[in-house]
């Protein structure tokens, strides 16, 4: 089973529609070795991970297997910077950029990185010196494009404005949270959620920047072998316990079931196919879970299916 691929400005590279997520990956962990090969054989290309994801072991074991295995130049590599500090308050701003890039290149154990996401944003910050730091490493060869993760549309326009006037690269892709499970977040987290957001959704239709979707699959919400019974499922998946969600996720198993295919790949082809550009960021631990994913990429939603899923219609199709 081979992956599709997409294209992101500024990259040479085809970009796979699945974003292998590294955010687990510890030096120490076996499973990691594998589950790239297997990413990799299937067609993958695309891997994230971030400065902030297990105080750095992620990046520093994604670079060694990349070095180890000599296929640092068969990825897109991707990283993210400037997340917020632990009290939540923003640190988005040109020197942390710099000194968390210089960091990331060196655990990841290159001299560029393919794109390079803003983790957070911080709207109290003028857009202008932040692009302006972004342009100076993608000139300086240390990124190739640049993107933000959890920026909201109106951000992206001002960017946009910005970058026009001043003849500068502006952002080429945006990672907010986005599945077919709408999670209820606390605002102070500074999360985007595009979920049961028609307008924004629009804004990504109409614009067509690349949008690489994190918790894609929320964290296994539609999974068969979920016991919505087990007191621990509702406190594990607390940001999706919504009446509505488990209406979705019983839409969901009902679906696959008259489709014969697992309900997993119904809720991610739902998702692969909202807008011209999804890129859903995925975090399989185990090879099966990989191939499932994989396989959602042939799985095919009529627009009704598509409708009914999302609660906008109320007949089954």
């Amino acid at each position: 089973m081979t992956m599709t691929q997409g294209r992101i400005d500024g990259l040479d590279k085809p970009v796979s529609r699945l974003v292998l997520g590294c955010g687990w990956f510890r030096p120490d962990d076996e499973r990691v070795g594998p589950l790239l090969e297997a990413f990799l054989a299937a067609g993958g290309t695309a891997l994230d991970t971030a400065y902030a994801y297990g105080g750095g072991a992620s990046e520093r074991t994604l670079g060694q297997w990349l070095k180890t295995n000599g296929r640092r130049d068969d990825v897109v590599l991707i990283t993210k910077g400037a997340h917020h500090a632990k009290d939540w308050s923003p640190r988005v701003t040109p020197e942390v950029i710099n000194a968390e890039l210089t960091e990331s290149l060196e655990r990841l154990q290159t001299d560029h990185i393919d794109l390079y996401l803003l983790h957070r944003d911080d709207p109290g910050v003028p857009v202008g010196p932040i692009l302006e730091c972004l342009n100076e490493h993608v000139r300086a060869g240390r990124i190739r494009t640049f993107g933000g993760s959890n920026w909201t549309p109106r951000r992206f326009d001002e960017a946009a404005a910005y970058a026009r006037e001043h003849g500068l690269q502006t952002f080429a892709a945006s990672s907010p949270h986005f599945a077919l499970a709408v999670a209820h977040d606390p605002a102070h987290m500074g999360h985007f959620i595009v979920s049961d957001d028609p307008e924004a959704l629009a804004w990504y239709r109409t614009r067509q920047l690349p949008l690489l979707a994190w918790t894609s699959q929320a964290r296994g919400f539609f999974s068969a072998q979920l016991d919505p019974a087990a007191p621990e499922v509702h406190k594990r998946y607390a940001r999706f316990d919504h009446p509505d969600n488990w209406e979705r996720r019983r839409r969901c198993l009902d679906l696959a079931e008259r489709r014969g295919v697992p309900s997993t790949q119904v809720a991610l082809a739902w998702l692969l196919e909202q807008a011209p550009d999804v890129y859903p960021i995925i975090g399989p631990s185990r090879i099966p879970h990989l191939q499932d994913a994989v396989a959602a990429l042939n799985v095919a939603l009529s627009p009704g299916e598509r409708a009914w899923l999302n609660l906008e219609i109320g007949r089954q199709p």
